[in-house]
């Protein structure tokens, strides 16, 4: 029977210590060539986008695709599950608390190997619904101790602030500009949608790490192209992703001054294949662009979740 979940049954259901699993499982799995994933296609029709990611993953029975539309200012996402022995379909979710709760699992995973042990400082440029995300994965996977956070928009600078300190039990603090936030943290992250980049490399101190997490597309730019040269070690998702979407690494790309070659995967540091951070002075960077192996690989534990737990209704597939 194929259970369709919403997203209530999700917010009952996900964690962030599952959201971070999952994506380690994911990654660790297409490192091991385990498993499969198809870079992000869309579809442009008038005033509307649909987007769509595909992975399978044979050793645990499924395939599936997320899927998600863009019209009239409003964003809409769906994971669909498949079993790939009948070929039917095992679940359909709501995915936007679960796609939300993944980006941000990947960023956590990213600075769990890439950050330096004693970081404390995080500083967040961006106070939406994915920022949300990255501050609950640090908070989760880092020793942090203080956060700051800048936003054009101060009422909803105020209002991320007051509502993450008392989910984190952080302190959550607005930074009078992003270059002040920068010069103080030791983890700062992007979670934007700004056509041009809200960050620069001049900004950072020698040690530290960048999770640059809005730049999915070629319109999309968070750092700048002195940021990308000084970084030591530049990990991202997938590297077929990051060439085709990585708006942030696309420019210095074909400048030649950044080389293919110089990218590292994300599962190749999960899986001990390549080296992390190798000095406390380097400067890391993670690109991430987003997978469907990772939606898959969240689905998947969720629905296992749902199915103990008796939530979800009956589709009649």
């Amino acid at each position: 029977m194929t259970i369709y979940l919403t997203e209530q049954d999700v917010e009952k259901l996900i964690d962030m210590q599952m959201a971070v699993d999952a994506v380690e499982a994911a990654h660790m799995a297409l490192a091991r060539g385990e498993a499969i994933d198809i870079p992000r296609n869309r579809v442009r029709a008038g005033a509307g986008t649909q987007h769509l990611l595909q992975a399978g993953w044979p050793a645990r029975g499924a395939t599936g695709f997320k899927v998600y539309t863009v019209a009239g200012g409003k964003a809409r996402f769906w994971l669909h599950l498949y079993d790939i022995v009948s070929g039917l379909p095992m679940a359909v979710i709501e995915a936007d608390l679960l796609g939300m709760m993944r980006t941000g699992a990947a960023g956590g995973v990213a600075a769990r190997r890439l950050a330096r042990s004693d970081a404390r400082i995080a500083g967040i440029i961006g106070a939406g619904w994915q920022a949300r995300g990255q501050l609950l994965a640090l908070a989760h996977v880092c020793r942090l101790e203080r956060v700051l956070v800048f936003a054009r928009n101060a009422e909803r600078l105020a209002t991320f602030c007051r509502d993450m300190s008392a989910q984190t039990g952080l302190s959550v603090e607005p930074a009078e500009s992003a270059q002040a936030l920068a010069r103080l943290a030791d983890i700062v992250v992007t979670a934007t949608t700004s056509p041009k980049p809200v960050l620069e490399g001049v900004w950072l101190r020698e040690g530290t790490h960048v999770n640059a997490m809005g730049s999915n597309s070629l319109a999309r730019r968070e750092v700048d192209e002195a940021l990308v040269s000084r970084a030591d070690l530049i990990c991202v998702d997938a590297v077929e992703t990051a060439l085709k979407e990585a708006g942030d690494l696309l420019p210095s790309l074909e400048k030649g001054r950044l080389a293919a070659g110089r990218l590292v995967e994300l599962g190749d540091l999960v899986a001990g294949f390549r080296k992390g951070r190798t000095t406390e002075q380097q400067i890391t960077l993670f690109e991430s662009q987003g997978m469907g192996i990772q939606d898959l690989s969240l689905g998947l534990d969720l629905l296992e979740r749902a199915r103990a737990a008796g939530l979800g209704r009956n589709l009649p597939y």
